[in-house]
């Protein structure tokens, strides 16, 4: 199996480990005599080389938060919060899914996993979900040993349920799937009318100086958000320009700044949405 990787410090005692397979980010938050970690992965296996690195960096208690119910980001919660549990943090809308919907959640992850990650996806297929036990609405403040951290809900975005972690006496926020580094947002379950109006709500709580880490991939900056933030407002305007006109959503992703795959997804969700369907 793949070893998940090890901690590196991005800014003043806050870590990043990158995960090799899909490159998902977990942050690590220290604080005197607490921890906060932002997400989970995707296995147990991968869960239990995630807790041995945080031991490695610090066996202070943890708190956990997951920045969206995506299997990537969540299905470690069982093994990371241990028994009894640590507080697992999440949107009311997300902690719901996960309680809710497990069978759901598993058998879209299999399917998404299963032809380029087959071993990923069987391990997965079989992992047992932990709902998280407290939940944010719009807006929450956790001292994590004297640090104050922000959990706040932008918008519909990536998800009904994104979180970002924000972390103000070290410049730093963690976007989730909000933003992406290591390839273009995912638009399977997103909202990608009011992707562009969560972005802009992100982007009023960073700097020029902010370290953004995204969902997957390296650590971003404020610029990197913005230019992100442009494509998703042309792709829009794009979908509603081409339901106006009743044009296919297969023309709208003809046109979009990302992928075609991609960017036919976010054409169909964002016609639902105008539809009133999503």
């Amino acid at each position: 199996m793949t070893t998940t990787g090890r901690f590196v410090e991005v800014a003043e005692r806050v870590l990043v480990l990158r995960e090799p397979v899909l490159a998902v980010n977990v942050t690590l938050v220290l604080g005197d005599g607490a921890a906060l970690l932002v997400d989970t992965l995707s296995t147990v296996g991968q869960a239990a080389e995630l807790a041995a690195a945080v031991r490695a960096v610090t066996t202070d208690p943890l708190t956990l938060v997951n920045t969206h119910h995506h299997f990537d980001h969540c299905f470690g919660n069982a093994t990371l919060a241990g028994d009894p549990p640590r507080p697992v943090w999440a949107h009311e809308l997300a902690a719901a899914a996960i309680r809710d919907e497990p069978d759901r959640l598993r058998r879209e992850a299999y399917a998404e996993l299963h032809p380029g990650h087959p071993e990923l996806a069987a391990e997965l297929a079989d992992t047992a979900l932990l709902a998280p036990t407290h939940t944010v609405r719009t807006e929450a403040v956790l001292d994590v040993g004297g640090r104050q951290v922000v959990l706040r809900h932008p918008g519909r975005g990536h998800t009904d349920a994104d979180l970002v972690v924000q972390v103000p006496d070290a410049d730093l926020l963690v976007a989730g799937d909000l933003v992406e580094q290591a390839g273009p947002p995912a638009f399977e379950d997103s909202y990608p009318l009011q992707w562009p109006d969560a972005l802009a709500e992100l982007s009023r709580s960073i700097s020029p100086a902010t370290v953004v880490v995204p969902g997957h991939g390296e650590p971003v900056d404020a610029e990197f958000v913005r230019a992100q933030h442009a494509q998703l407002v042309e792709l829009a305007w794009l979908i509603r320009a081409g339901h106006t006109g009743g044009a296919p959503p297969e023309r709208v992703a003809a046109d979009a700044p990302f992928p075609a795959r991609h960017a036919l997804s976010a054409a169909r969700r964002g016609y639902a949405e105008l539809d009133g369907t999503a």
